[in-house]
């Protein structure tokens, strides 16, 4: 993933769904070859100049200010997330020559910490949302029908974002599978502008590329946004339907691990759901048969 071709791609995306009508330019729309905003049109609007304004979408950006990065952030009407993404594509941070990349590992402290949440689906994720660990209720509830240990093999970890394109028993868990797509491609869009050296990224990137014309077409729209909390609406094959809130808790020192927890509100319908798919998720005692959620 090129930086400079990344930030003349987003650039031009942004600049495409900008209405001249909206920022008070008025036209004749039979006369005009472009959607949404000239290049002249928006340095104008931005107070730049044209050559410089064209020099940053063709991903030219050696020097550019925050002062013009906000102006043309601002003419574009894009979001806090967004702005950040524009600087990080702009001014990606000196990287030393990157060695080669080691698979990540969930430590010890946080497998324990897992553990010890019985009553909570969880799972630990690295920044590509690799699968590094989860409990036995968040296995439970978001991948019943793959191994329990496929974790902790790096060639078989399950990826949230490759299995939401490409496992049908995964996908179908989302009631609103179009909007949590979007997040997901948008969450990993914002990823890859602060690590554009992350060969693993990029080769799944490449991967979900060639293999879901869907994933492709959200790529190509540049949606970014982060999550850090929210709701999501499953609909799951042995308890029903969960509405569920969720949590991601960063883990300091880490290169970007994450804890997501979900939760349902106390005394409902989804509560009472999770607590049934928490007794069919805990071993059995010996001598007793694993209770059956049908």
């Amino acid at each position: 993933m090129d930086a400079s071709t990344e930030l003349g791609d987003f650039l031009k995306s942004r600049r495409a769904a900008v209405r001249p009508e909206d920022v008070g330019i008025a036209t004749a729309p039979a006369r005009r070859r472009v959607a949404g905003l000239r290049r002249e049109e928006l340095a104008l609007l931005a107070g730049v100049s044209i050559t410089h304004y064209t020099r940053l979408e063709q991903g030219r950006a050696a020097g550019v200010s925050d002062s013009v990065l906000d102006a043309v952030a601002r003419t574009l009407r894009l979001t806090e997330d967004e702005t950040a993404h524009l600087k990080d594509l702009a001014r990606p941070a000196a990287r030393p020559r990157p060695a080669a990349p080691r698979a990540p590992h969930a430590a010890p402290s946080a497998r324990r910490l897992l553990a010890a949440m019985t009553d909570v689906p969880a799972l630990l994720l690295d920044r590509r949302t690799d699968v590094l660990a989860w409990n036995r209720l968040g296995r439970a509830l978001l991948a019943p029908h793959l191994p329990e240990e496929a974790p902790d093999t790096p060639a078989a970890r399950p990826n949230l974002v490759r299995m939401l394109f490409l496992d049908e028993r995964y996908r179908a868990l989302y009631a609103d599978w179009k909007e949590e797509a979007h997040l997901a491609v948008a969450s990993l869009r914002l990823v890859a502008g602060r690590h554009p050296d992350d060969r693993a990224l990029a080769e799944l990137v490449g991967r979900l590329s060639i293999q879901s014309d869907e994933f492709t077409a959200l790529w190509a729209r540049h949606p970014v946004r982060t999550c850090t909390s929210g709701s999501k609406s499953l609909r799951h094959p042995a308890v029903g339907t969960l509405e569920l809130g969720f949590e991601n808790l960063c883990l300091p020192g880490t290169a970007g691990q994450r804890l997501i927890a979900y939760t349902a509100e106390p005394g409902t319908p989804s509560d009472a759901a999770l607590r049934l798919l928490a007794a069919t998720a805990a071993p059995a005692e010996p001598g007793l048969p694993a209770l059956d959620p049908r």
